[in-house]
Formats: C-alpha cells, structure tokens, sequence
C-alpha cells in the first residue's frame, strides 16, 4: 500500500468524532424527497462538507426537487476519472420518523443507512486524499429525486460522469459488507382500455366492454412473468366502469416491471405492446393504450465491474471489512443508470446497517471510518495508477 493511503487511513481513523456529529446534522434535517426546503437545506450542509481543495462544485437546479449537487477535481488530467454516486432525499415525510440517536454502537435515524451515512463516508475519504496530495479525477454527483427513481437525477448523472473509468454507489451497506454488482431494473406501466358505453339491458349489444378488454390484457401480461429469467409482471391495480348495469367504456390497469437485463427489458416492453393489440381486437370495439415503460434500467454485472468491485474488496480486506458480493438485488438503484452508461459500476458500499425504508433504520457506526477507510485506499491506488 502506497505512503499517501495509509496516511489518509490513519488520518480518517482520528476523524470518528468529527464523523458522528456530520451525520447527526444531516440526519436532523427532514430530506423527504417532496420536503424542498428540507432538501434545500442538506444539500447546502453538504456541500460544506465537500469544499475541500482540488474540488470544485456546482447546483444543477429543479424547479420540482432540491437542487442537484455536482463535484469535480479542478485540475486537468489525462487520467479518466472515477465516478462516485449518491442522494440526499430520504422516504420518511415530516413528523413520521425524525431526529438522530446514538444506540449503544448503533446511530439510528432516518438517512444514518440510506444514505447520509454514506455521503459522510465519501466527504471524509476525499478530505482525507486531500490532506495528503492524493485526490485522483474525480465526478461526485449527489442528486435529490433517488428515491422516487431519479426521473430528474438520471440525466444529471448521465451528463456529470459520462467518460469515467468506473463508478462506485454508496447506498445502504450490507451485512457482512457485501458489495452489490447486480440489481434488478424496474418499469412502470398503464394500461388504459377505451371502449364504447351502452345500456347493459337495453343495448348491450351496440357496446364495448373496456373493462373485458383490460381483463383479457391482465391475464396475458401476468403471464409474461417468467421466474427463471428474472422476469416479472405485476398487475397491482385494476379500475374502470361506472355502474354494474352500464357496458364500462374505460378500464385502467397499472403495471410493475422487473428485469435482470436491458435485452429482457425491450422484449418485455414489445410483448406487452404485442399483447395490448391482440387482447383489444379480440374485443371489437376497444383499444388500449399503454403509457408508461423502462423507469431505470437493471445494473448488470460484467467482467469490468467484477475488476472493480475487487480492486475494492482489496482496500476493504486492508481495513477489516467484509470481501463477498451480494446476492441479486430486487429494488433499482443510481448504479443501474451509470451501468447502462457502459461504466463498470458497484453499489452498496456505504456504512454497514439493516432497516433502511423502516422506522429500525440503523448503522453500526464504527463502519463510517472503516469504509471511508476503504474508499480512500481504493482512490489512492486509482491515483497512482498512469
């Protein structure tokens, strides 16, 4: 190991303290995602705790969310740089679940695991590279929509780290320290029937029964779930009709999408655009209309993310964390939109804790030195390499 990395381990292993009461500030301030002025308020903290020397940063403004935060080194290098991920919105709205409190070795608190507790893992790994001449190209972006799926920040991050060697996503650590390298994607569709109202006695005949139509989709598009492949159909909503005499001329059914692969994906979409067509005309008089379709792709694991993940796991194993990777994820994350970028990308590596989307949202607080610990040893090794 390089002189630069164990200085800067040594350096963040005095830093535990300074590390708590970061978080604790952070987590004090409700960042719900719908919360703006709560949002507002963390990303200035936050870029705080990012002015450090060789860092430059900037706002990319919502009119919908809290504004997006984009850092990146200011010196010109021929070296691509690394790309580091990460939100400032949390899932709990104002007066549900509120405040930071020390348990024991524990820190609980909305945003301690998902994810503060990682954005402090990555400020005080850069301060720490900083501090002694090693901070490598570099693209930190922090945006403020994760949690309902980035419909803003996937562009940001696509515009912010386009051309990086590699990108490293500090959602909520795992038990033993398992690195994610594969999630599922995810998809959202609604199935809108339209038909023909009629009189259900008098003049059944002259309608079209949008609500037969949406049910001869649902059963076609359920049955495109295919376990094997990771593939999955959920219709978890089914409205439509106005009385049990009057022929429904309008049907609404929602749609949740789960795919392992960008190729499952497309032929998802396709088929369900396929079964649409066919379920309408097999009810004259009817159409349906589908809106809605890839949310965020899958983070797919690939021989240059496997590298990555175990040019970390060496900086990890150096600390004492945990080495193995993580089972298939089923929820998406930002790491599945700088993977299907072409970046080899890893998730997972913010502080170690269970119960993130819970009231039990916990980290086991030693884990906050111990990862930025790894993430420095990780950024120095990068920097030395041509």
């Amino acid at each position: 190991m390089t002189a630069p990395a164990e200085d800067a381990a040594r350096w963040i292993a005095e830093q535990a303290r300074a590390m708590e009461t970061a978080l604790a500030e952070l987590v004090s301030v409700n960042s719900f995602t719908e919360n703006v002025e709560g949002g507002r308020k963390v990303g200035a903290m936050l870029e705080d705790a990012f002015r450090i020397d060789g860092l430059l940063g900037s706002r990319v403004a919502s009119t919908t969310f809290a504004d997006h935060l984009v850092f990146t080194t200011t010196d010109d290098r021929e070296q691509a740089p690394i790309a580091l991920v990460g939100h400032l919105d949390t899932v709990f709205p104002p007066g549900l679940f509120e405040g930071f409190r020390r348990d024991g070795d524990l820190a609980r608190g909305p945003g301690v695991l998902d994810m503060k507790g990682g954005l402090v893992v990555v400020a005080w790994a850069l301060r720490a590279l900083a501090q002694v001449g090693a901070l490598p190209a570099l693209r930190l972006v922090i945006v403020a929509d994760e949690e309902v799926g980035s419909p803003e920040g996937q562009k940001v991050i696509r515009d912010a780290i386009a051309g990086s060697r590699g990108a490293l996503v500090f959602e909520a650590g795992r038990q033993k320290d398992l690195v994610i390298t594969r999630r599922k994607g995810t998809g959202a569709m609604t199935a809108i029937a339209h038909g023909k109202a009629a009189h259900a006695g008098n003049a059944h005949k002259e309608g079209a029964n949008a609500l037969w139509a949406i049910a001869k989709f649902t059963d076609r598009a359920q049955a495109l779930t295919d376990y094997a492949r990771g593939v999955t159909v959920n219709v978890g909503k089914i409205t439509g009709g106005t009385s049990k005499n009057t022929v429904p001329d309008r049907a609404e059914a929602l749609l949740d999408l789960r795919f392992e692969t960008v190729a499952d994906a497309d032929a998802l979409v396709a088929s369900l655009r396929a079964a649409a067509d066919e379920c309408a005309a097999a009810v004259p008089g009817t159409r349906i209309e589908l809106q809605g379709g890839v949310a965020r792709p899958p983070l797919e694991r690939t021989p240059a993310s496997a590298k990555l993940m175990e040019d970390y796991l060496e900086a990890a194993r150096a600390v004492g964390l945990g080495t193995g990777e993580a089972p298939l994820i089923g929820g998406g994350s930002d790491a599945s939109t700088s993977s299907a970028m072409g970046i080899a990308s890893i998730d997972g590596l913010g502080p170690r804790g269970i119960g993130f989307h819970t009231k039990d949202e916990q980290i086991e607080i030693a884990t906050l030195v111990q990862k930025a610990q790894a993430l420095a040893r990780f950024l120095a090794a990068i920097q030395a390499r041509p």
